[in-house]
């Protein structure tokens, strides 16, 4: 099986400058891979390196020393030693990242929210409305909100609103971060069935989840980064 994913001897380690300097590991070797359209759960306890892990893979976080080899367009793309450029190609067009938290412009609409990964592709804005307006419904959001600014949400809405916003356009690798964390039983469900699809049409998942029954209904199998962190 291809690789959609390839970690090899990963080191990360958090300096905290502002506290002389402090050094706080988090991985020392960790080595994993990850196989085109499979869908794995990160575990392990808290402050173990979940979350850093998801965030290293997009680059959000740079890691210490090691590789990071992802997909990229049919080549293999070390995140590790890439250029800032070369990780926003990364995300436009090969990975996408679903937290449970909303980070957006203020005042803008969410149908628009939504819809930007479908504009950077390059799609007309009619077209990537109507998509952002199919999402938001899938997702539960009603209607007369679609045009408001997700800001003034409430905080269950604006998760889902990012939800939205993260499966909008096909990416090949979906990074899902407790996407499903403080919804209720409804939500979690529609959630779950937007993750179900993203399988089918063979998106690549990697996932932190806050229930087990969760990771069980997903997930192909499990990575312990516990037997490996620190």
């Amino acid at each position: 099986m291809p690789q959609a994913v390839s970690i090899q001897n990963l080191q990360k380690e958090f300096i905290l400058h502002n506290q002389g300097g402090t050094r706080i590991p988090v991985f020392s070797g960790l080595e994993t891979e990850i196989g085109v359209g499979e869908s794995v759960a990160i575990v392990g306890q808290s402050g173990q390196g979940k979350s850093s892990l998801l965030k290293l893979i997009f680059g959000t976080y740079q890691a210490t020393s090691g590789s990071i080899n992802v997909l990229h367009q049919g080549a293999i793309f070390n995140v590790v030693a890439a250029a800032p450029h070369e990780i926003l190609s990364l995300r436009r067009s090969t990975i996408g990242y679903v937290t449970q938290f909303l980070r957006c412009i203020p005042r803008v609409a969410a149908e628009d929210v939504v819809a930007e990964p479908l504009r950077d592709r390059g799609m007309a804005l009619d077209e990537a409305r109507n998509e952002a307006r199919e999402l938001l419904s899938r997702v539960n959001i009603p209607e007369r909100l679609w045009h408001l600014p997700p800001m003034t949400f409430s905080g269950g809405e604006q998760q889902r609103v990012n939800i939205a916003r993260g499966f909008a356009a096909h990416f090949p690798l979906l990074l899902l971060d407790e996407p499903t964390a403080s919804l209720d039983a409804e939500n979690r469900a529609r959630v779950m069935t937007l993750i179900e699809d993203a399988r089918a049409r063979g998106s690549t998942i990697i996932g932190v989840f806050h229930h087990a029954d969760e990771r069980h209904r997903v997930c192909d199998r499990e990575i312990d980064i516990g037997q490996q962190a620190k």
